[in-house]
């Protein structure tokens, strides 16, 4: 299926893979790539070493295109930009939007930009400043989300923007991509969808977490860092949010320690790099504390199983997923599935 988004970063079938930190490492992303879909690789957790290493890794396992997400506010952001450009990385995408120089840089040496939105003026902001196209992520999405659904922020970016418009937020069939097309995408990324296959490094056990999930257990929280997240309900958000503000603190301060043994932190870090991360919010001091390791609160689950001490990123459609195919398998199933859905259509005209 050729669309725009095909022909801009050149894969065989518009979907996307989202960089999803821990979990879209280099075995994901290139099995992603070989089932011809946009493998997105996450970096924000990498260092640089292990960025470029991801890289080649990546290189070593396909010759299909792939991309790799960046944080615009990353204070390396420039070397990760020089990384990408070094090694010949097709596509770079942003979970926030890029300035209008790192755009300029990448878009000289030929790297496709495709930042992430969650509101209009942010995709025409980006597009007028040279994005080649824009992923629009609905609050259905999992992580850090807004509060319009994609079925309304899809239209209102297409119709604002004169560049490619990915859609995030609630995709995992060919159903959905088929409604995306119609809406005036160019294609649809999924990050849950992903997560939930036979090629996710993610340990079993925590899979088997989101398989069990209803749409009811995929919730909403602020109590975790102060910012909108879309996770899986577990012990540590309910003790969060139903704890007083000594309770909070003491949750928090608990879970900081054991993470700032793992990672090396000390608190007068720890803190800057909470308050730092406030983005005018006003933060608890719990939240404060847990800010500083969203980082680190993703990986106890994601790498290490602990969903005991971590918080589980999920999409809304972690409820209606029940299967771990191969990426191959899936994106076989999607495409097969939205062409019969196209025909359906057609045939009842």
């Amino acid at each position: 299926m050729e669309t725009a988004l095909t022909r801009l970063t050149g894969v065989r079938h518009p979907l996307v893979q989202t960089g999803m930190g821990w979990v879209a490492g280099p075995r994901l992303v290139s099995a992603t790539a070989n089932a011809g879909a946009l493998g997105i690789l996450a970096s924000a957790t990498m260092t640089l070493d292990r960025l470029r290493a991801a890289v080649r890794e990546v290189r070593a396992r396909t010759d299909a295109p792939f991309g790799v997400n960046l944080r615009a506010d990353a204070a390396d952001a420039g070397d990760r930009v020089r990384i990408l450009i070094e090694e010949g990385v097709r596509v770079a995408s942003f979970a926030l939007a890029p300035s209008r120089e790192l755009i300029g840089d990448l878009k000289e040496a030929g790297v496709v930009v495709i930042p992430t939105v969650g509101a209009r003026r942010h995709a025409e902001k980006v597009a007028a400043w040279g994005a080649d196209a824009v992923l629009v992520q609905g609050t259905e999405g999992g992580g850090h989300t807004g509060e319009v659904a994609t079925t309304v922020l899809l239209p209102q970016v297409v119709d604002a923007v004169d560049i490619p418009v990915v859609a995030a937020g609630g995709f995992f069939d060919g159903r959905g991509l088929v409604a995306a097309l119609a809406y005036g995408a160019a294609g649809v990324a999924m990050g849950t969808r992903f997560l939930l296959t036979s090629d996710s490094t993610v340990p079993e056990a925590v899979k088997a977490r989101y398989l069990a999930a209803t749409v009811g257990d995929v919730t909403v929280t602020r109590a975790v860092d102060g910012l909108p997240h879309r996770m899986l309900r577990t012990d540590l958000v309910d003790a969060l949010e139903h704890s007083g503000p000594v309770r909070a603190l003491f949750h928090a301060t608990r879970r900081a320690s054991r993470f700032r043994r793992l990672s090396g932190l000390t608190w007068r870090r720890m803190v800057r790099d909470g308050l730092a991360l406030r983005h005018g919010k006003d933060l608890t001091w719990s939240q404060v504390l847990l800010a500083a390791n969203t980082p680190m609160l993703l990986k106890a689950s994601m790498v290490d199983g602990r969903t005991d001490l971590g918080v589980m990123a999920s999409g809304q459609v972690a409820g209606v997923i029940d299967d771990l195919p191969s990426c191959a398998e899936l994106v076989e199933r999607i495409m097969k599935e939205a062409e019969d859905t196209r025909r359906r259509l057609t045939a009842s005209r």
